[in-house]
């Protein structure tokens, strides 16, 4: 992989003016900047269960892990709130990130609807999360090896 950065012409890029060379193909340093966030953000959005599954919960378990380590009864409030946190995390990050990877001037109309929808999906992995701790499938790292 060939890096070469060169500066463009203007001062409203701040850090990130130039190219990057990446196989081959220039591409602007904030188109390159903005897919990079994306991907975090997808990593971490509720965009589709897999990454929910592999990445957001098992943080939020960690998290209410944490917690309950002060008091047991901060385990679910924690988790649940470690869930949100990495759910409009990751759908911030995607949206800045597509922002600078699709807009030519770095500005985009806003999405509200695709917005409700993400933060729908994300209350109802919430209820799911919740309804599990509740039925005793996640529990306390300490309860599953008494």
């Amino acid at each position: 992989m060939k890096r070469e950065v060169r500066p463009e012409e203007g001062p409203e890029e701040g850090a990130f003016r130039g190219f990057i060379e990446i196989a081959g193909r220039k591409i602007e340093m904030k188109r390159a900047r903005g897919g990079l966030v994306a991907t975090a953000g997808f990593l971490l959005s509720p965009v589709s269960w897999w990454n929910d599954l592999f990445v957001n919960i098992p943080i939020a378990y960690a998290f209410g892990a944490l917690a309950g380590l002060v008091s047991e009864e901060l385990f679910l409030p924690a988790m649940v709130l470690g869930y949100w946190i990495t759910n409009v995390l990751g759908l911030f990050l995607m949206h800045r990130g597509l922002e600078d990877l699709l807009s030519k001037d770095g500005r985009s109309g806003r999405r509200r609807r695709r917005i409700l929808t993400d933060l729908s999906v994300s209350a109802a992995y919430t209820i799911v999360v919740v309804l599990l701790v509740e039925a005793g499938v996640l529990r306390l790292p300490g309860e599953y090896f008494p």
